[in-house]
């Protein structure tokens, strides 16, 4: 059923052309890049509805980790999410794990099986503290949490140290350079760049992040901003689809989204970050608030707007997925939202034997969201 209504809802966009609008936020009709492609592969599936993603899904679930083919998301309702995300933070250490314990050989794996697939892989970057860190391994494991970890906001002037003529600028500079280094990775057997959504220095209007509101200024959140992306444009990676997500809030009008925007030429994507830590009624309304401003900006940006994390943690209401977050999030032309990981402490996730399980099964058969079996080519 899910199928044959996705092919009219196609088929009825086809013809009427979005409402009748020239679409506007298309790069060009023959994209040059890897992430041009990607871009208008975002714009072109978004006509038909939002893709479902989620952090980690083929690493681990509530019950198992590591194990080939398996999802929590597909053992649910029997599709992989069209979306995946993967966590770098360990990587600008030398580290062989990321710091949600993950080898970063096995990201590398999964981002292209993932690719191959038909899926879209997003990456984020959680990189630790250069003030505070211990330099090894066992040191940094000795630390107390959340000393030396990108959670460490004790001093103002992290993001001022890195930047040139700073005490850390030349630490930094080898730290992106490991980014580089494992961005590089990630091509396919016969040697194609895998795209990616990368969404680096993000919720960044909060000040739970060395690069956050109260850490830095405006002026240096950019120069942060434009060190990373310079470095990795100059290293050649045009497969880098640049997203832009400041966390939800009740103050985040357009003039507030903008206060830190790096600007058009630097940015593809644009989102929010939106948990439910409250009560249902003010996530509804604050998200249905924070994404009717979001999805305004991209259109008069010409930008693809997604909800690029979003969740409650533990589904402590089994009925979150078709009677909190389905009620707003289809009423929006967002690429897709992405729910983060499912580790057993604690989950933002379905999981097959969940109470909630049912009601992701009813989320997954609205036409209108797309996993993996939508949007693969």
């Amino acid at each position: 059923m899910k199928q044959t209504l996705l092919v009219i809802i196609s088929t009825a966009l086809l013809l009427t052309g979005c409402n009748g609008k020239k679409n506007t936020t298309t790069v060009n009709e023959q994209p040059k890049t890897v992430a041009e492609q990607l871009f208008n592969r975002l714009d072109s599936l978004r006509q038909r509805g939002y893709m479902f993603g989620h952090q980690d899904d083929p690493m681990y679930g509530l019950t198992w980790e590591y194990q080939k083919d398996s999802s929590d998301v597909k053992n649910t309702c029997g599709d992989w999410p069209a979306v995946m995300g993967f966590e770098l933070g360990g990587i600008e250490m030398g580290d062989e794990k990321s710091l949600d314990d993950v080898p970063f050989s096995k990201i590398t794996e999964e981002v292209i099986r993932h690719h191959a697939r038909g899926g879209i892989v997003t990456l984020s970057w959680h990189p630790r503290n250069p003030l505070t860190t211990a330099e090894t391994l066992a040191d940094r494991k000795a630390q107390p949490w959340p000393q030396g970890s990108a959670w460490d906001v004790r001093d103002s002037i992290v993001v001022k140290s890195i930047l040139p003529g700073g005490e850390n600028h030349e630490k930094f500079q080898l730290w992106m350079q490991r980014v580089s280094d494992f961005l590089a990775t990630l091509v396919t057997a016969d040697g194609q760049k895998v795209p990616v959504i990368w969404r680096p220095w993000h919720e960044n209007t909060g000040s739970w992040f060395w690069w956050g509101e109260k850490l830095c200024t405006a002026e240096e959140y950019k120069a942060l901003w434009n060190m990373l992306q310079d470095k990795l444009d100059a290293d050649g990676f045009d497969n880098l689809l640049w997203a832009y997500s400041p966390g939800m809030a009740a103050d985040l009008t357009t003039e507030k989204y903008l206060e830190r925007y790096p600007g058009d030429d630097r940015i593809q994507l644009v989102g929010i970050d939106g948990y439910q830590w409250g009560t249902k009624e003010d996530f509804m309304s604050q998200l249905d608030q924070n994404l009717a401003m979001l999805t305004q900006f991209a259109k008069d940006h010409g930008k693809i707007a997604a909800l690029t994390e979003c969740g409650l943690k533990n589904l402590t209401d089994s009925t979150w997925w078709t009677s909190s977050l389905q009620p707003v999030v289809e009423k929006y032309p967002i690429s897709y939202l992405l729910v983060w990981r499912n580790y057993v402490k604690e989950w933002f996730g379905p999981s097959p034997n969940q109470a909630d399980a049912p009601y992701f099964r009813d989320f997954y058969n609205e036409p209108k969201t797309l996993f993996l079996k939508d949007i693969a080519e």
